[in-house]
């Protein structure tokens, strides 16, 4: 398995960039709980070894990955609601949490790499965006390897606050027990209401 390199830092920092933090968001498909950003600026004396794409990492791998990083690394991690997902739609709800991750790292990055094809609105500092970037730079695998064990971690609490629904296992995605639970249980205040499984339901309850 290729793993992420840090040729895109190695050209930013020959640059001149210094502080160049990777950014990545986790739980853009889900039908219930928030969508969870991460930013990362790793030290470049003290990368932890196999940083890779969050989704081809065993869950123990990420866990140990995700130790290193907060000794090594500054992270900051941020959502946007599941009420802010409804309000505003989950693109411009997961770049919302996105720039929360950013503002929260203190003192700011000098240069952002962002995962995806779309550089958020509201940002105002050099950044570049960078498609696969969490299998490409070291600083987006990072910041998806701390987005997904936070958010993973976060729908496990929840799991335990509305039993039935396996969000310990399908972390909030539509799966086919998760949808068939919808349908027995109902829309938890954790759903996503202007998500198509859930928004049908609500509908024919109203029906």
């Amino acid at each position: 398995m290729s793993t992420a390199d840090d040729s895109l830092e190695q050209a930013l920092q020959a640059q001149g960039f210094l502080r160049i933090a990777g950014v990545d968001e986790v739980g853009r498909g889900p039908i219930a709980g928030p969508v969870t950003a991460a930013a990362v600026i790793l030290d470049p004396q003290a990368k932890p070894e196999g940083l890779n794409d969050s989704k081809k990492l065993t869950a123990r791998r990420r866990e140990t990955l995700e130790r290193a990083l907060w000794d090594s690394a500054e992270v900051a991690i941020a959502h946007a609601s599941v009420e802010e997902i409804d309000e505003i739609n989950i693109l411009r709800a997961s770049h919302l949490a996105m720039e929360r991750a950013i503002a929260a790292l203190d003192p700011p990055p000098d240069f952002l790499l962002i995962d995806g094809n779309m550089i958020p609105a509201g940002l105002t500092l050099p950044a570049r965006a960078v498609v696969g970037g969490d299998a490409r730079s070291v600083s987006i695998s990072a910041a998806s390897i701390m987005a997904k064990t936070c958010r993973d971690r976060l729908m496990v609490d929840l799991a335990q606050q509305h039993p039935g629904y396996g969000w310990e296992s399908n972390a909030g995605y539509p799966t086919k027990s998760h949808k068939q639970a919808l349908r027995n249980l109902g829309v938890t205040p954790h759903h996503r209401r202007s998500f198509r499984p859930v928004h049908n339901i609500l509908y024919q309850e109203n029906t």
